[in-house]
């Protein structure tokens, strides 16, 4: 977080002209007291230097100095409150006041930048205070601002911002939409100062967000190292580049980038990654043994830890990748349970200060009043005093109302909080049932592996380390229905539309799900043509789909063949999917019902019940259809449309 923070200061300060002594180009004798009230910004000296930066301001007419005089009050203010352990509601007050005056002289004055590193200043103020959700919504509401606004910079360093604090959650899937939305603004600004900057740094950020060795993750890998321009762009770089040799087996380009990452004063610093993580990786390569836990509370981020998994299984360490995604999984889930507890806290928290603030504002009005009615009777007593009871007696009426009506109000969000713990209690007992099923399949599996080698063959052996394998995947498909539906709800799930090649993306999906077939199951690929097809769509969503309606396909057909086919004549103007099993087939009366969220026709089967949810709102996304073939009787079929020619994505 701290990175991020430096490099966005740095883009600040850029965007100033850089006058000799004076790097704000501000007027001499406003410079001279700005330098003041920057260098004693939170002591008592800061009021006497900050009154004549904003005097000498309005004297020369030098609106930029006196946009700065409001962006020094705010700092003066958060700097007061950083040694106070939990700020009180009239310090929260103050804050948000200085900010929003920060934003008005910004607009007023033509001096935006000002207002985002106002933004930075506030947002550190909440997040160094615990109120990481806060610190959270100003980012988004000043992204949201930007946007409105088509203000490049704004939507260029709001970006950054929301990448780092979704990564610091490990949420990648949204992290992905603001990657994509910083390298976008790159690409189109004129900006010299988004310009100047590196897009090495997100392309090492959007790698993460694919699965490990997968080919997006490698481009962006490439592309990392192509437009690195800093020394630390570079080590970053490195790193990448010898996990991907260590996945690929090239032993001596990985020891080289490893060396190169080791022997840099750069690499602790960056927390890129963990210098142990080399030291795990050279022990899988000698084939020596590794503490999972260990590596696991190690190791910087989760993503780490599932690179050193993917590595573990290049080398046939199928029983360390599946320790190490275990206990990733318990930190993830301790990850979570401390993000849960604490956001509800926070939640808690800002309740209970809103509705002070609405008291302290009804008690400054009835202050207000009380003046008024004062003023009144020392002007006129005998009649004052008449209007005074009469008032009063109103005033009880009408704070009796409010007392009602508040109380009603609190009823009826306490009613509100009462449903939502119960369908958080369903879902989460739910989603108990669903994950025991894989991680009960893994324990069991991982038993009889660890009984004496003369029970089991090798043979067997091998199977059970897939069984494990599987199950594993299981349940990270599990929890990626999850966060999909989520991103989808939140409305921050994008569509990229791109040239793509239908027979590749076809292809790759069925190597995605066919590790899921039954025995003496056959999958068969039969494109329209053999001759490739590019046409422009999203090709990550389209092989989502595909790969949902394979996988279903897998759990529902026992034996026979699942069939996959491509035609862009069934229906003119759309490129059409459709796959085909001789499985048990759907019920012509589910054929919609099947698309709700949470529907499972066999509770049996493994699953969340959001798959085929998630896929028909992804095919609306993009302007195609999702449905069940009900004329075919020899199981089911699903098909999805695409458009050939999309209309371009908002």
């Amino acid at each position: 977080m701290k990175r991020y923070l430096l490099i966005l200061t740095l883009c600040l300060i850029g965007l100033t002209a850089a006058g000799q002594g004076n790097p704000y180009d501000l007027n001499d004798e406003c410079y001279r007291h700005f330098s003041n009230a920057e260098l004693t910004v939170g002591t008592p000296e800061y009021r006497a230097h900050g009154d004549s930066l904003l005097k000498s301001a309005l004297q020369y007419g030098d609106k930029k100095a006196e946009v700065l005089y409001y962006v020094t009050e705010l700092k003066n203010i958060t700097k007061s409150l950083s040694k106070v352990r939990t700020p009180t509601v009239e310090d929260n007050m103050r804050v948000e006041d200085a900010k929003d005056m920060v934003l008005r002289m910004s607009e007023k004055n033509g001096y935006m930048q000002y207002y985002y590193y106002g933004l930075e200043i506030v947002q550190n103020y909440y997040y160094n205070h615990g109120q990481k959700a806060v610190a959270m919504r100003i980012v988004e509401d000043a992204h949201e601002y930007a946007t409105k606004k088509h203000d490049e910079f704004g939507i260029w360093y709001t970006s950054k911002y929301l990448i780092a604090l979704y990564r610091e959650r490990e949420d990648y899937i949204t992290s992905r939409t603001y990657i994509r939305e910083a390298l976008d603004t790159y690409e189109n600004s004129k900006d010299p100062s988004i310009r100047r900057q590196s897009p090495s740094r997100l392309y090492c950020d959007l790698s993460d967000t694919y699965p490990v060795a997968s080919d997006s993750m490698y481009i962006c890998i490439d592309k990392a190292v192509k437009t690195a321009s800093t020394h630390l762009d570079t080590t970053r770089a490195n790193f990448y580049i010898a996990v991907r040799a260590a996945l690929q087996k090239d032993y001596r380009l990985y020891r080289h980038k490893a060396d190169e990452c080791l022997g840099d004063k750069a690499f602790p610093t960056a927390r890129i990654a963990h210098p142990k993580f080399f030291d795990a990786v050279d022990k899988l390569i000698d084939g020596r043994n590794i503490d999972p836990k260990e590596v696991v509370d190690t190791l910087v981020s989760s993503r780490n830890v599932k690179f050193l998994a993917n590595i573990a299984e290049v080398y046939d360490n199928g029983r360390l990748a599946f320790e190490l995604e275990k206990q990733l999984v318990r930190r993830l889930e301790r990850n979570l349970s401390k993000v849960g507890m604490a956001n509800l806290a926070e939640m808690n928290a800002h309740l209970g200060n809103t509705t002070l603030t609405e008291n302290l504002l009804e008690s400054k009005r009835d202050l207000a009043r009380t003046t008024m009615i004062i003023a009144i009777l020392i002007a006129v007593i005998l009649l004052g005093a008449l209007l005074f009871t009469l008032f009063q007696m109103n005033s009880l009426r009408k704070s009796k109302k409010k007392d009602e009506e508040m109380i009603a109000k609190l009823k009826e969000a306490n009613e509100t909080v009462r449903l939502a713990n119960e369908a958080k209690t369903r879902f989460v007992q739910n989603m108990s049932h669903e994950v025991r099923t894989p991680l009960n399949a893994i324990v069991g599996f991982s038993q009889l592996l660890s009984l004496p080698d003369d029970v089991f063959s090798s043979q067997e052996k091998e199977e059970f380390s897939q069984h494990i394998i599987n199950n594993t995947k299981m349940l990270n498909m599990l929890l990626d229905d999850i966060l999909n539906a989520s991103s989808m709800d939140s409305g921050k799930y994008k569509i990229t539309i791109e040239d793509s090649e239908c027979l590749s993306m076809c292809r790759t999906a069925m190597s995605s799900a066919e590790h899921r077939l039954q025995p003496g199951v056959q999958m068969i690929f039969k494109p329209e043509t053999e001759e490739p097809y590019w046409f422009r769509t999203d090709p990550g969503r389209v092989q989502q789909i595909l790969v949902n309606f394979l996988t279903n396909a897998c759990k529902h057909t026992a034996e026979g063949t699942i069939t996959l086919t491509t035609s862009t004549t069934s229906n003119p103007g759309y490129m059409t999917f459709a796959v085909e099993d001789t499985g048990t087939g759907v019920p012509a009366d589910q054929a919609e019902a099947i698309f709700n969220r949470f529907t499972k026709l066999n509770e049996f089967v493994q699953g969340t019940g959001l798959g085929l949810s998630i896929c028909r709102e992804i095919s609306e996304r993009m302007g195609g259809r999702v449905w069940l073939d009900t004329s075919y009787t020899g199981g089911a079929r699903f098909v999805f449309t695409v458009p050939l020619n999309p209309e371009p994505v908002a």
